[in-house]
């Protein structure tokens, strides 16, 4: 079974500037539904102010709550932030919430959208409004449900808002695999930054996931993993610099969450980058993607989630 987490409000209409569409926000939800496998949507609620405002700079949330942010943001952002916009980024934010809350539940969870690692304290980027991985995280921990959460990026972009937002913090760790010479030029510093040159493939992907993921899980024991699994190390991917087949990606997914899963922690999956022309194959990629890892969770059915902190 994939609990998935999903809102209208995810959907948007296409921005007067910018070329970033969000078609593929429906059509993953389409693929999923004609899938064929078992799937249960949930509804999340609009992240509260206050949350947004907790790893955020109030300025710049108010900016967006009135639909009012300075054009030299939104041209950072890649997009106009208008009503629905505004609307549409506090139900993803709230969906990385309830997805991690539902992955404590059945073990593993899926948002449909978000993953959005470049936002930054003050501003967006790079498609990215607010941060749903540090805000969600904050929440949880401040509300007691998790003491220790690990971030795993494995998005073909180094997760640089996420590693600012939540720098110095000792219950938060955050591990990027990342194409080094892509977007953004100027990197932050994670927990674990893996730098890859480009043109890795699935194996040499795989080899690196492996020395690492594991290792950190054993180190910082975690309990709930957070994962951003844009699919855009794909080999042809618009935007990625890495050469992952359809293939190697849920060889990568499936893995992630054996990792979680082996030790008993829930996990909690957000959609990420995924870019192309043609938005169904991408659509398809993200959904391929949730329902590898919902398999796999389904080996360990008999092993509880972690319940995390009371």
């Amino acid at each position: 079974m994939l609990h998935v987490v999903h809102h209208a409000d995810y959907m948007a209409p296409q921005p007067t500037r910018g070329t970033f569409k969000f078609d593929k926000y429906y059509l993953v939800m389409e693929a999923l539904r004609a899938s064929g496998a078992p799937v249960t949507e949930h509804a999340p609620e609009p992240m509260p102010r206050e949350w947004l405002e907790a790893m955020h700079d109030p300025d710049y949330v108010d900016e967006v709550f009135r639909a009012e942010v300075p054009r030299d943001k939104e041209r950072r952002i890649g997009f106009p932030v208008t009503e629905r916009i505004r609307d549409r980024v506090r139900h993803t934010n709230g969906g990385t919430w309830l997805a991690a809350m539902l992955a404590k539940q059945y073990g593993y969870a899926a948002n449909s959208a978000a993953g959005s690692h470049h936002a930054l304290a003050d501003t967006g980027a790079g498609y990215c409004v607010f941060n749903d991985l540090a805000v969600a995280s904050n929440r949880l921990i401040a509300e007691g449900a998790s003491s220790r959460i690990l971030i795993v990026d494995l998005d073909v972009h180094q997760g640089d808002g996420t590693a600012s937002l939540t720098a110095g913090r000792e219950d938060i760790f955050t591990l990027s695999l990342h194409a080094e010479k892509n977007f953004p030029v100027r990197k932050a510093r994670s927990s674990l930054d893996v730098g890859l040159p480009d043109g890795v493939d699935d194996d040499g992907y795989m080899a690196t996931l492996d020395m690492h993921l594991p290792d950190t899980i054993a180190r910082f024991a975690p309990d709930l993993v957070l994962y951003q699994a844009g699919v855009d190390p794909h080999a042809n991917d618009k935007l990625g610099r890495l050469s992952l087949s359809d293939e190697g990606l849920v060889k990568r997914d499936r893995f992630v969450v054996h990792q979680a899963r082996k030790s008993g922690l829930p996990i909690a999956s957000a959609l990420g980058g995924g870019y192309g022309d043609d938005q169904s194959e991408v659509a398809a990629r993200h959904a391929k993607s949730m329902l590898a890892m919902a398999a796999e969770n389904v080996l360990y059915s008999s092993l509880p989630a972690r319940l995390g902190a009371k």
